[in-house]
């Protein structure tokens, strides 16, 4: 099984489940924070994040849904979504 590297400004789902983006990482904890498109915000260990059944997902057509904040204000500046130099790349790959 392929192991889901999570990026800043992603979308990602469980199976069955709702649709949430990575907006945070805090590496002083290692972990992982989402919000959901409904605006709930949840953190996850990067432990917990590599036992999930994630599956990468498009964004919602919509995709700012309740975010109070523009792609820029998390360090994505082009237009495929990537991230400049993810934070979560040297906890991941060690």
């Amino acid at each position: 099984m392929t192991e889901i590297i999570p990026v800043i400004g992603n979308w990602y789902k469980k199976p069955g489940g709702n649709l949430f983006e990575v907006v945070a990482f805090d590496e002083d904890d290692s972990t992982i924070e989402v919000q959901h498109y409904d605006g709930t915000v949840e953190e996850y260990e990067v432990d917990t994040w590599r036992e999930m059944l994630l599956i990468e997902a498009e964004p919602p057509e919509d995709w700012s849904g309740s975010f109070d904040m523009d792609r820029e204000d998390y360090g994505v500046d082009r237009d495929d979504g990537a991230a400049n130099g993810n934070p979560l790349d040297e906890l991941l790959n060690s």
